[in-house]
């Protein structure tokens, strides 16, 4: 007897529905989706226990306090990308500036010296 299964990855349901082009990009899958909303009411109801837990264990461990912010505040400020600004080809775009922020301190001094001999 054939065996009627359709072929893995055909589509069974009535073609109308079909998705030809499958999900768009950036699209999110439903169980990721689901489980991110989860997370977030889990944090969101927890909050007043999660400044509490912290305390307790800045008591303890002030720098174990502070290192679990960090790794919380990942959740809710995004990292910066490190950005390399460069010219034409790659080129260092500061390679000819410089900074002139007035006398120096030694000519100041010897200025100050001088009104104080006169």
């Amino acid at each position: 007897m054939e065996n009627q299964q359709p072929k893995k990855g055909k589509w069974k349901g009535p073609e109308s529905l079909a998705n030809r082009n499958g999900r768009p990009p950036g699209a999110k899958n439903k169980n990721t989706v689901a489980i991110r909303e989860a997370y977030q009411q889990l944090v969101e109801f927890n909050l007043e226990n999660m400044s509490t837990w912290i305390a307790q264990v800045a008591a303890d461990n002030p720098e174990k306090a502070v290192d679990l912010m960090i790794k919380l505040s990942e959740y809710v400020i995004p990292k910066l990308a490190r950005t390399e600004v460069t010219g034409k080809d790659g080129d260092d775009l500061f390679k000819n500036l410089t900074f002139e922020f007035g006398p120096s301190v030694n000519d100041r001094i010897l200025d100050i010296e001088a009104e104080d001999d006169i």
